[in-house]
């Protein structure tokens, strides 16, 4: 079970991996499948901020948590145990080793933040046991722990569908300045997809082509000419979002401006750094009880 802690020293033998921030560009629901599930089809980026998992393989299986959000996490049955317990049934054994998360990211905020810690946990464990496997050889791992657990193991620009377990890696991308908001309010995936109601899916869709981007200007335009289905809805539920989303708007330089995944989490792209960071110093000092971060996203 784990505990909150305030912050140890890195152990010696500590291995350390980061946890990224999933940023979905784009999020279309296709219906509701008979099991079920959504269809989805999204464009996910990865933030160069997010939680920090460090692992000491050398020790009895346990997870510590600390950071800020340590506190918002439940006790026990979180995703680490359950990747480390998965992990080592797939190979053999009983989990082992003591994790300690850095929770950075808010709780329940559209970022990925579990599915990442989870594939945190996976990396290390590959790293810690030498295994002569692949990093995609986790994947039906990841896709037992959840949707977006697998498109976070690779945690690179990918192109999601099916339920988020089919990925098409994009070729890599220049970094695009980003802000983040968020109101400090956590928002529950389930209820954003219930004030949704999507309709029935009658047929599958056709698989989607991955887009073929060399510069950030084909990713605005791939993005604004497709949407987020959740924004809607979750909006209703906590119609804070609006605020946010018209503040990122406002921000000079804001290109794209609009919720990730599920929200309540917001992100507007900007031409350059300066600009996010003046329009996230600008926003903090307006709403300061707003988490907000200044990012790039890959």
């Amino acid at each position: 079970m784990p505990q909150a802690t305030g912050k140890a020293p890195l152990a010696a033998d500590a291995l350390v991996e980061s946890a990224p921030a999933k940023v979905n560009l784009t999020l279309e629901i296709k219906g509701k499948r008979s099991d079920g599930y959504h269809e989805l089809e999204s464009l996910v980026l990865f933030a160069d901020f997010g939680d920090r998992l460090e692992y000491r393989p050398n020790a009895p299986f346990s997870l510590s948590l600390t950071g800020p959000f340590a506190g918002g996490l439940e006790a026990g049955g979180n995703l680490v145990e359950r990747a480390a317990t998965a992990f080592a049934q797939h190979f053999g054994g009983g989990p082992h080793g003591a994790f300690q998360l850095t929770k950075q990211l808010p709780i329940a905020a559209g970022l990925g933040g579990g599915s990442s810690d989870a594939a945190a946990a996976l990396r290390l464990l590959r790293r810690a046991h030498g295994l002569p496997v692949k990093l995609t050889d986790l994947l039906p791992l990841a896709r037992d722990l959840g949707a977006d657990v697998s498109c976070c193991l690779l945690a690179r620009a990918a192109l999601m569908s099916g339920i988020g377990e089919r990925l098409q890696p994009l070729a890599p991308l220049a970094p695009i300045p980003a802000l983040l908001v968020n109101p400090m309010r956590p928002l529950a995936t389930g209820e954003v997809f219930r004030a949704l109601d999507a309709p029935a899916l009658l047929r599958m869709p056709a698989p989607p082509s991955a887009p073929d981007f060399t510069i950030t200007d084909d990713v605005l335009a791939y993005a604004r000419a497709r949407r987020n289905d959740l924004e809607a809805p979750a909006m209703a539920l906590l119609p804070v979002i609006g605020d946010i989303l018209a503040a990122l708007a406002a921000a000079p330089g804001s290109r794209l401006t609009r919720l990730s995944g599920s929200g309540p989490t917001c992100f507007a792209l900007f031409a350059d750094s300066d600009e996010a960071e003046a329009a996230a110093a600008s926003i903090a000092r307006n709403e300061p009880g707003w988490w907000v971060r200044p990012v790039r996203l890959t």
